[in-house]
């Protein structure tokens, strides 16, 4: 009997110590799987704890490791642990790419370091990646993303616009200019500049956009000789055009086989938008690199049809299409707009034309939009036209893998009521419940005081 007790007891000792093993051996795995396997789920609205589309891929283009090195005390007076921020900002980017090493430096504890580095701001980052290096003072998505959309750009991007004859600049602040367009593509990694051909011998060879902005006074027949021999030689172009004469661009309007039709697309749907009539929404876009996954309105204030001619030598594909209920008004602005079938043209109106052909066995590339307005200061911030700007240059530039996508919306995280809507929820707060909770508590207290 007792001989059987022990062997019963050495059975479960034998067993709870088996038991006991396997329990540890599980949670060492656990640990060493929790250890190696990182997964997180972002069920925040919007997703507003994980990257935008547009930062991952831009991620995914950069080939090679990527190293940041943060600048920042242990605690700010403003910030508070400024650190703890700017780790939980760069874990999501280290999430999307696993060898985005991160170093943190304390600039009071290392002076020296920070000073070599030429920091200037508590949190300051200095991004570095093949031998490129850039610093970083704000730590917000957008602000890193285009950081590392210019390092992942392959060599100097240079877009020119041409000058001399009244045209819109990429630097003017007047609000026809095109300024704010021009520090965008700058944030983008593009270099910018002004071209006179009155004075230049042609457009220089490394100028990777030439940009053509409603001049206001004729072209030389020189000048327009070293435009022709630059499009000749396979350049890129951005023609943006207006319903003003073209002041001897015709040639260039003919060697790219564009007919401009005169006057005004007329869009009754932009009065739906508040906005006037001559403004046409541009919703309906081609099959093209610059507006794939783009599902946004677009606006071209004054825009004037482009008709291109079928050929041989260039292909071509329509990127905007508008005024599906509009019309190409021929007549006078300030006489009264109504269509006249007689002379106006019935939309839907195609208003940009991307082109491309052949040249010395690599492609070129121009596109052309019949609104020179839809870039220009004043109405850079209407729909997406930045957007669909910065798209455009991606794609004659040849970068067409860094054609930006538009950030993630955020929902609203703030709740708006009207005044009647707070003194109903004030009312039924501090008035009705405190009143529905006393009257309860009497009914209970008579109930019991009958029992």
């Amino acid at each position: 009997m007792a001989a059987a007790d022990n062997r019963l007891r050495t059975r479960r000792l034998a067993q709870n110590g088996l038991f006991t093993a396997l329990l540890i051996s599980l949670a060492g795995l656990l640990g060493y799987l929790a250890l190696q396997t990182r997964v997180a789920w972002d069920i925040s609205q919007g997703g507003r704890n994980s990257l935008s589309k547009a930062s991952v891929e831009v991620l995914k283009k950069l080939d090679g490791p990527l190293r940041v090195t943060v600048y920042a005390t242990a605690q700010d007076a403003q910030l508070g642990n400024v650190r703890k921020i700017i780790e939980e900002f760069l874990s999501r980017y280290q999430r999307a790419k696993p060898d985005f090493e991160v170093m943190f430096v304390d600039p009071s504890e290392q002076p020296k370091l920070a000073q070599e580095a030429d920091v200037q701001a508590n949190g300051e980052m200095i991004v570095e990646f093949k031998g490129r290096r850039e610093h970083l003072r704000t730590f917000d998505e957008q602000a890193l993303t285009n950081l590392l959309m210019r390092m992942a750009r392959p060599g100097e991007r240079r877009v020119m616009a041409l000058a001399g004859h009244g045209e819109r600049k990429l630097d003017g602040i007047a609000n026809r200019d095109l300024g704010e367009f021009g520090k965008n593509l700058v944030t983008k990694g593009f270099k910018i500049g002004s071209l006179n051909l009155a004075t230049a011998p042609g457009v220089p060879h490394d100028t990777s956009v030439l940009i053509i902005s409603s001049p206001q006074a004729d072209l030389t027949e020189g000048e327009m000789e070293k435009l022709l021999a630059y499009i000749a030689r396979g350049g890129s172009l951005l023609w943006l055009v207006d319903q003003e004469p073209l002041h001897g661009l015709q040639p260039l309007a003919e060697k790219l086989d564009l007919t401009l039709t005169p006057g005004v697309v007329v869009d009754p749907q932009a009065q739906q938008l508040k906005a006037p009539i001559t403004f046409a929404l541009g919703a309906s876009y081609g099959h093209h690199p610059v507006t794939q996954d783009f599902d946004y309105i677009t606006v071209f204030p004054f825009a004037r049809q482009l008709t291109f001619n079928e050929n041989q030598e260039w292909r071509s594909v329509p990127l905007v299409e508008t005024a599906q209920g509009g019309w190409v008004e021929s007549g006078k602005l300030d006489t009264g707009i109504a269509f006249d079938e007689m002379y106006d043209v019935l939309g839907p109106v195609s208003i940009a034309v991307a082109l491309s052909r052949t040249v010395q066995d690599r492609e070129q590339r121009a596109a052309v939009i019949g609104s020179g307005y839809f870039l220009a200061n004043s109405y850079l911030g209407y729909g997406k036209n930045l957007d669909f700007g910065i798209n455009l240059v991606n794609w004659l530039a040849g970068d067409e893998n860094l054609i930006s996508i538009p950030p993630r919306v955020t929902p609203d995280s703030s709740l708006i009521l009207s005044e009647r809507s707070q003194i109903v929820i004030t009312a039924g707060f501090l008035i009705i419940l405190p009143l529905i909770f006393f009257a309860s508590g009497c009914v209970i207290w008579w109930k019991r005081k009958s029992r």
